[in-house]
């Protein structure tokens, strides 16, 4: 029978990560077309099929799986649409990876650390998750990738007690990233989209952090249950809202890139108001001048009255206000002004600051005053943390986590060897490219004042990256509260069943009643803990310090993707062969060593107590006993080390100095198969005084199928024996 060219099996295989020499060539091309996801189609592309596929987009894990072949019986089979790579992988990973970082202090980052230092942050963690890319793509072309995802396939490879630490700290990781999410979602509204919202109003210029503070706590749990309650009530209605979410980001980025076209012949307008060298906020003020002329006659404005203790002309004023002239200049010179790299001030270089200090313009010129007066209710910007660089990198490195949101998905993929390593790899590069020329292109276009602006004090309370988009800043402000608000729906229904899967698999005995749910699957027990997880982040309030924290955990999981793939190839495990053409075990190890080395760079004291749990976990795991056996790494290591350890033993008569007693015990067991002589065994121990090994043995006469239960019990009661007499041993058990 002669051989379909166009057979659907070969046009699976075709893909340009993985190893394909013994493919036909002459058939390579054949029955193809120029469709740009042509995995999409099932037959010629169609638009009507790809927006059929748009349509029913959803950014949810498949759920919980089982992967026993005997529990998979049980299940009923569900006709789930099986989706290729761009839809499948690319477009959620791209969703999970771009969001609330970007938005809210992308810019604030490159003002403060410069172009240079952000451009090295950037391009460290997004190395790192290029990285764990690869070493996924090995794991995902190393046979049949089942549903389960990510967890599935570290758990499996390091087996239970790596799995079970590793997938409880992305669990937390996921859970922390809700927290991070709506915090997010609050700040957008309560700073830029309805200040007047605010419950707890500061009535002091020092109490508005403690104010805004308690705001997020009163607000987040609020939203946390809101989202529980939808999570609770079902799914299929985040479901609905997956394009919406998916839409917001796709529109704020295309804003963000068409504001700085514009700023090339017409920068938007938003003038900053300096006193000296001093950037002042225009909430408290409308009019950038000390004096106004109104029917020739010379006012003061409200700036006036803020640093004095009257309207009148000879009215006692602060000293540094009295000796500095007020200016005003524009806070988006576009890419066209040489803010980047000019002679006066450039937003090259980096400007950390102490808590509290004032936002100060670089090279302007500026007269210091006495300070007798506490400077703490001027309408100065202020810093409201201590900024240095190794924090701006736990800050940055959740902008570039997600890119296991397509690994998640295998169960779901039509073809998941293909499109796990494609979808990820480009979508990491997508966003790799997006965040580095966004880094660029606000340090061209931006005044340097502004972007250390964390909160757009100076720009009328308008988000920064918001004033830099065409066609409106709203677009900027809606997408992100649409985005963010979606990215913590997702978080609440993603972590839940992570959970789930995990308590299913029996490792972790003290979670196992996190397995159960209602009676279509939904995990309420583990809904629950996850929404009181996401309350603890809720209660710390605070943005920058919640993302190191979920920095964290994503850190060490990512850490052990790249360990179970170097110790994989190290140990040549005969299962390990994975078709992903571009992988190799270096790429694992230096990934591995990013991964630790980020972990420290971020926070070592929070390094030190994520290592602390998954350690604890480990040998909790280790204690209690993991009945699972996955064939992993690590017991491959372990057996690869005796083996080392045997062949490195000399053949000749060893030293005296080296000398061990090696001993063989030949029990003897009565008809009820106990041991006739227990204190053999103690004897035994006696002699060799705890060194060496002894071989402990027993003989029962028959074959094996008759004497299965003798020898069983058997077994049984000589081990105890053995235990009670502390001996080092391997026991056999032969029936002749």
């Amino acid at each position: 029978m002669p051989k379909n060219p166009r057979s659907p099996q070969l046009l699976q295989e075709s893909s340009p990560f993985i190893n394909n020499a013994e493919m036909d060539r002459g058939n390579k091309y054949e029955g193809k077309n120029m469709a740009l996801f042509e995995e999409e189609m099932d037959s010629n592309p169609m638009v009507s099929s790809l927006l059929n596929k748009l349509a029913n987009y959803t950014n949810l894990t498949q759920g919980v799986v089982e992967h026993e072949a005997d529990e998979d019986t049980k299940r009923k089979e569900v006709k789930v649409p099986r989706m290729g790579t761009f839809i499948g992988v690319y477009l959620p990973c791209l969703q999970n990876i771009l969001g609330v970082i970007l938005f809210l202090r992308l810019t604030w980052i490159v003002g403060t650390a410069g172009v240079l230092e952000s451009f090295i942050i950037v391009f460290m963690c997004c190395a790192c998750t290029m990285l764990t890319a690869i070493s996924m793509s090995a794991i995902a072309t190393n046979g049949v990738v089942p549903a389960g995802g990510s967890y599935y396939m570290i758990s499996r490879s390091l087996g239970p007690e790596f799995g079970g630490a590793v997938g409880l700290c992305f669990y937390l990781g996921t859970t922390f990233a809700g927290a991070m999410y709506i915090l997010g979602t609050i700040e957008i509204l309560l700073t830029y989209i309805s200040p007047s919202a605010a419950i707890f109003k500061a009535e002091d210029g020092g109490e508005e952090t403690e104010a805004m503070l308690n705001n997020m706590r009163v607000y987040g749990t609020c939203i946390i249950i809101l989202m529980a309650v939808v999570v609770f009530v079902g799914v299929k209605y985040v479901n609905k809202l997956a394009l919406v979410f998916l839409a917001c980001v796709i529109l704020s980025i295309i804003a963000i890139y068409a504001g700085v076209i514009k700023t090339a012949f017409d920068p938007p307008d938003f003038p900053i108001c300096l006193l000296g060298n001093r950037t002042l906020s225009k909430r408290s003020f409308d009019v950038c001048a000390k004096f106004t002329e109104s029917n020739n006659e010379t006012k003061t404005t409200t700036l006036w009255r803020l640093f004095c203790n009257s309207s009148l002309h000879n009215a006692t004023c602060d000293d540094y206000f009295s000796l500095n002239n007020v200016t005003e200049i524009q806070g988006i010179p576009g890419i066209m002004s040489g803010v980047l790299i000019g002679k006066s001030e450039n937003n090259l270089w980096s400007a950390y600051s102490e808590k509290g200090s004032i936002v100060e313009k670089k090279n302007q010129p500026s007269v210091s005053g006495s300070e007798d007066v506490k400077i703490g209710g001027r309408p100065y910007v202020f810093t409201d943390i201590m900024t240095y660089f190794t924090m701006l990198v736990g800050i940055y490195f959740p902008s570039v986590t997600g890119i296991m949101a397509g690994s998640n998905r295998s169960g779901d993929l039509k073809d998941a060897q293909k499109s796990i390593p494609t979808g990820t790899i480009l979508a990491i590069s997508t966003t790799s490219f997006i965040y580095l020329s966004c880094i660029v292109l606000f340090g061209a276009c931006i005044e340097g004042v502004i972007l250390r602006d964390k909160f757009g004090e100076a720009v009328n309370g308008n988000l920064v990256v918001g004033t830099l988009a065409w066609p409106s800043p709203w677009v900027i402000v809606i997408g992100s509260f649409f985005s963010t608000c979606g990215a913590g729906l997702q978080s609440l229904t993603g972590a839940p069943r992570l959970l789930q899967a995990i308590a299913r698999d029996g490792i972790v005995p003290f979670i196992q009643v996190f397995g159960h749910g209602k009676a279509n699957g939904e995990p309420t027990w583990a809904l629950l803990l996850t929404a009181g997880i996401c309350e603890i982040g809720i209660l710390i309030a605070s943005l920058d310090s919640v993302a190191p924290i979920l920095s964290m955990f994503f850190l060490m999981c990512y850490m052990f993707v790249n360990l179970a793939c170097a110790v994989q190839t190290l140990l040549r495990t005969p299962n390990w062969r994975p078709r992903f053409k571009y992988y190799h075990w270096t790429l694992s190890f230096l990934g591995m060593s990013l991964c630790l080395a980020l972990m420290f760079i971020c926070s070592w004291y929070y390094a030190l107590v994520a290592m602390l749990i998954a350690g604890c976990i480990y040998k909790y795991i280790e204690y209690r006993g993991a009945e699972k056996e996955w064939g992993d790494g690590i017991r491959g290591l372990s057996l690869n080390a005796a083996r080392y350890a045997l062949l490195r033993v000399e053949d000749g008569p060893p030293h005296t100095k080296n000398w061990r007693p090696q001993l063989l015990v030949l029990l003897n067991l009565d008809c009820e198969q106990l041991v006739k002589h227990p204190r053999l065994l103690s004897f035994t121990s006696q002699l060799k005084a705890g060194k060496g090994l002894t071989i402990v043995g027993s003989v029962l006469q028959g074959t094996y199928l008759d004497k299965c239960t003798e020898t069983q019990k058997a077994e049984e009661v000589c081990k105890r024996c053995i235990t009670n007499s502390c001996i080092t041993q391997f026991w056999r058990n032969f029936i002749l």
